[in-house]
């Protein structure tokens, strides 16, 4: 499938009813673009002629911090059965088994489709599935990081391709298990063998503009043994580091059992954390776990559709804010592809877990669903309506049966992805009237997993 070009035009000029320019709304923008940028920003001014006019409220593109692509597949076909995470799980190590490099790009050039119909501009994919059945690399070790850099390329989004060290089974009370026939899939044997493989990727992904951005994972305390981190922070240094975070009480008791440290802690003591990390969840804290997060600067990517589909839990966001962590939003499995959901979603769990309103004003979720989750995939040139910015935007309508009527400095509370009128990537039109450039994204959807599930 061959996308329209994604060249950038060499200038043209977008007039908005009402922009978001920190820290909220304003009426009567020209934003005028250059070669995929923001080369100036006017207010209080009237369309001029050659002017393309933005109808509603023009954001900054969304980012989505945490992505799985494959989990897409697993939307409607988990939900009647109960259980809890780690039954959840074995339904999605089923998925995984199946894919292959050209189901996967079939499968996450529709995923990404969808997200950018919600408004994410720049996706980071959080990627563990790196190699053939039983563990046996493909003749290209990097074909399946492949096949997602050309699935974000031909949806339109920008992708932090944030390549994932996994190398054990899980972690029980006497240290680290195998893994088992799916999960040799995603080893690389030891941190040494991830890092040689990641510079490879590292050395034939990169594209010019800033369209594939290669980065690291640590996928777990359970997954990575204590005595790898210092060799993935090593390899990772210079790019960014995601890494799941206490999303299960039994990941806490484990490490606890065999380490004597809360995974926060065992992190921060082979340094882990800091202001290039981002810890993924971050469900189940400590007092002191909080402020080693808070006190290092590592971002936090709350994934609340998730954490309440799974039965996680809910995460101290705000505690974590305060504290001094950046907090961003991510979609993970993707059980609801609405980045304005999840950000309206850490809004509505703070409140049923504390019982108070207000617990983060609009302006702070807008700021994780831009700027603070374009920072923590390592693009701080993005995620603002500015001079210099990369010219990603976003369309909501205010006219629509959800938004019809309120404040637009709140609309982030009310508004959701069949609300995205427009979407923008490097000044590129990647979204029109609510449809995707590919066409009719469910129609991909459907095609890319119905498949999956046929062969089970």
């Amino acid at each position: 499938m061959t996308p329209p070009s994604t060249r950038p035009p060499p200038g043209r000029s977008f007039w908005c009813e009402l922009a978001w320019l920190a820290p909220g709304p304003v009426p009567r923008v020209r934003i005028a673009v250059a070669d995929g940028r923001i080369a100036a920003v006017e207010t209080g001014v009237a369309p001029a002629p050659g002017d393309e006019r933005l109808p509603g409220l023009v954001l900054p593109g969304f980012a989505n911090a945490h992505s799985h692509a494959f989990h897409r597949a697993l939307r409607g076909r988990t939900h009647d059965r109960g259980g809890t995470f780690w039954t959840w799980r074995r339904l999605m190590y089923a998925v995984a088994a199946r894919l292959d490099p050209d189901s996967y790009l079939a499968l996450a050039r529709a995923a990404y489709a969808e997200m950018a119909l919600a408004g994410v501009t720049a996706v980071g994919e959080f990627h563990y599935l790196h190699h053939g059945p039983r563990g046996v690399p493909y003749a290209d070790p990097n074909a399946m990081g492949h096949a997602l850099i050309r699935a974000a390329t031909e949806a339109g989004v920008r992708l932090t391709l944030l390549d994932a060290c996994y190398l054990s089974g899980g972690l029980d009370d006497a240290g680290h298990t195998a893994p088992d026939e799916v999960q040799a899939r995603f080893s690389d044997g030891d941190a040494a063998g991830w890092a040689a493989r990641l510079a490879g990727l590292a050395d034939g992904a990169g594209l010019a503009d800033g369209a594939v951005r290669i980065g690291a994972a640590i996928h777990s305390v359970r997954a990575v043994p204590a005595a790898q981190l210092p060799l993935v922070v090593a390899a990772a240094a210079g790019r960014p580091l995601h890494v799941h975070l206490s999303e299960q009480p039994g990941e806490n008791a484990a490490c606890q059992a065999f380490y004597g440290a809360t995974p926060t802690e065992l992190l921060a003591g082979h340094g882990v954390l800091g202001a290039a990390t981002t810890a993924v969840h971050a469900t189940h804290l400590t007092g002191r776990d909080i402020a080693l997060l808070g006190g290092s600067r590592t971002t936090v990517c709350a994934c609340p559709s998730t954490e309440a589909d799974l039965a996680d839990g809910i995460g101290p966001f705000r505690a974590l804010r305060d504290a001094g962590s950046p907090l961003a939003v991510g979609s993970d499995q993707h059980v609801s592809t609405d980045l304005l959901a999840e950000a309206r979603l850490v809004e509505s769990h703070e409140r049923l877990a504390r019982g108070e309103r207000g617990r983060f004003p609009p302006a702070e979720l807008v700021d994780a669903l831009t700027a603070a989750g374009h920072a923590c995939l390592g693009r701080p040139d993005a995620g603002r309506i500015a001079p210099g910015q990369r010219a990603d935007l976003v369309a909501v309508r205010l006219d629509g049966p959800r938004t019809a009527g309120a404040a637009p400095e709140q609309v982030v509370l009310v508004a959701g992805a069949a609300d995205v009128d427009t979407v923008l990537v490097g000044g590129v039109p990647v979204v029109t009237g609510g449809v995707h450039r590919l066409g009719d994204v469910g129609a991909l959807l459907r095609q890319a997993i119905e498949p999956l599930w046929s062969a089970s």
